[in-house]
């Protein structure tokens, strides 16, 4: 079974595996843990910072927050690469490495002009690219029913628009301690990318209604 996901979703799989060997290993060595966190007052001082873009989205806060984005992706991301395989053939894995990584970047854009200033602003986990994965699956399967929090039943396009709304409001009015403008700029990432690769999506996303 491992095998065949190594074989057909290649990318998927080591996002997974190489996010959740980091995660516990961070959990375990702060000093990694501080060193691979986003901080944009570093990041604008220094931009040999910049790398930590990428290596805040391989660790996680705690359990909860690794095993809550690890179980969306494991829903979704291999979906979403089977998806893109299917479309473009095996360019189709570059692609699905693009998406995420680019979405990753860009979901920590706006977190890093915002936070510029403020030295005691961190940022992990891999929300931002994981919201981008969701919704490029939403595009394809906009009708899929989602269980939100496992339990309520709902279809995908609603949650979409749902969860833009929320992010939102909780970006303006949260004091959660959980970036949102990741989550929405990723959201927003992965429909735009996924477009612009497939730009027949748009019709049909509208042909399931």
């Amino acid at each position: 079974m491992i095998q065949d996901y190594i074989l057909n979703t290649p990318v998927a799989s080591f996002i997974f595996a190489i996010t959740v060997a980091s995660s516990i290993y961070a959990f375990s060595n702060p000093d990694i843990l501080g060193r691979m966190m986003l901080h944009p007052y570093s990041i604008h001082r220094d931009k040999s910072k910049i790398t930590t873009i990428f290596t805040s989205g391989l660790v996680h806060a705690d359990w909860g927050h690794l095993l809550f984005n690890m179980i969306t992706f494991y829903f979704f991301g291999f979906s979403l690469e089977k998806y893109f395989v299917a479309a473009n053939g095996e360019v189709g894995h570059l692609y699905f490495a693009l998406l995420y990584v680019a979405s990753l970047v860009l979901s920590d854009i706006p977190t890093i002009v915002q936070q510029k200033n403020n030295s005691g602003y961190f940022s992990l986990g891999a929300s931002g690219a994981i919201s981008a994965v969701l919704f490029g699956f939403i595009l394809f399967e906009p009708k899929a029913m989602l269980g939100i929090f496992l339990i309520i039943p709902m279809p995908a396009y609603l949650f979409a628009v749902l969860y833009i709304g929320y992010c939102i409001w909780a970006s303006k009015n949260s004091n959660d301690r959980i970036n949102h403008d990741a989550h929405l700029f990723g959201a927003l990432a992965g429909l735009l990318i996924t477009i612009l690769i497939h730009p027949w999506i748009i019709r049909h996303f509208i042909d399931q209604f």
